[in-house]
């Protein structure tokens, strides 16, 4: 492994532990403007300074990142479909190595979908990624994408996808947690994080969190169970102590509502104000009255 690759891993994972809280925020571009993510960069901003880096798309790290802040970028790379299509799997890299490369990216990131209808384009796709990022030290992170179907989330399905993942050059490999999960890190010879998938009850989450990195994973790379939190920031907080402090899923559930109690207006998310309905027949009749 050369300087330059060796060196940009290190900014995703740290190498004083050997783990990585990544913030996810690349769901628009299937899912489009989803609850949370309406407005990216009020989302983004608050959250910068407790992850280890962002994976996001280019749309979104141009408009809403403030190229100022020293924050590592995991590009997404793939993509072609959305929620609504007929198939999620139909991706393709639609972003170049060059683009990445301009953007000062820490790693590209693209999805496979083993067993899928187009897994043969996506694994190429992802070979021909690697080859093509190898020639300029940028590391890549496989994400093992299930589409719609999160029934294949178990062991044996996640081994595999995983393994070939790291077959075919991927550095680090994005996945599902599962039971059994120690199966799918030791089979997998690149270190592996744990995607966050659906939004849980904040306890919910830091145990996933918890059980992940003591089954193995390198650490995280969550989204919604973030963002979509009523409370971001302690929530980041929380998961990040877990992921880098060892602590425990209570210490972390004990400190992710302290620090909501301690400044509320700050790590809340803003309340909507609700307004009273105006009484549409009294309209209807006033205007008739002129």
């Amino acid at each position: 492994m050369d300087w330059g690759l060796q060196n940009r891993i290190s900014r995703i994972i740290k190498p004083n532990d050997g783990k990585s809280v990544m913030l996810a925020v690349d769901h628009g571009y299937f899912l489009g403007p989803t609850e949370s993510l309406e407005q990216p960069k009020k989302t983004i901003q608050p959250l910068l300074k407790y992850c280890d880096s962002l994976m996001l798309t280019r749309g979104i790290l141009r408009t809403s990142v403030d190229p100022r802040f020293p924050v590592p970028v995991v590009l997404r790379m793939s993509g072609g479909s959305s929620i609504i299509g007929q198939d999620l799997s139909n991706e393709k890299i639609i972003t170049s190595v060059k683009d990445a490369i301009r953007l000062n990216v820490s790693g590209l990131a693209m999805s496979i979908f083993v067993g899928a209808k187009n897994e043969h384009n996506t694994l190429v796709s992802l070979g021909h990624l690697v080859n093509e990022a190898e020639e300029y030290g940028l590391p890549v992170l496989a994400v093992t994408a299930v589409g719609k179907e999160l029934e294949k989330r178990d062991a044996r399905y996640l081994s595999l996808s995983c393994r070939i993942a790291a077959e075919f050059g991927a550095h680090i490999v994005k996945t599902y947690y599962c039971d059994d999960f120690e199966k799918v890190v030791d089979s997998c010879p690149v270190p592996v994080i744990i995607a966050g998938g659906p939004k849980l009850e904040e306890h919910a989450a830091l145990e996933l969190a918890h059980n992940a990195v003591n089954a193995g994973a390198a650490g995280v790379d969550m989204g919604r169970n973030i963002w979509q939190s009523a409370y971001p920031v302690p929530m980041i907080r929380a998961v990040r102590a877990i992921v880098h402090g060892n602590v425990n899923v209570n210490e972390a559930y004990d400190l992710f509502k302290r620090l909501c109690k301690e400044n509320p207006s700050k790590n809340n998310k803003p309340k909507p104000q609700t307004q009273k309905p105006k009484n549409k027949s009294k309209n209807i009749k006033q205007k008739k009255k002129k």
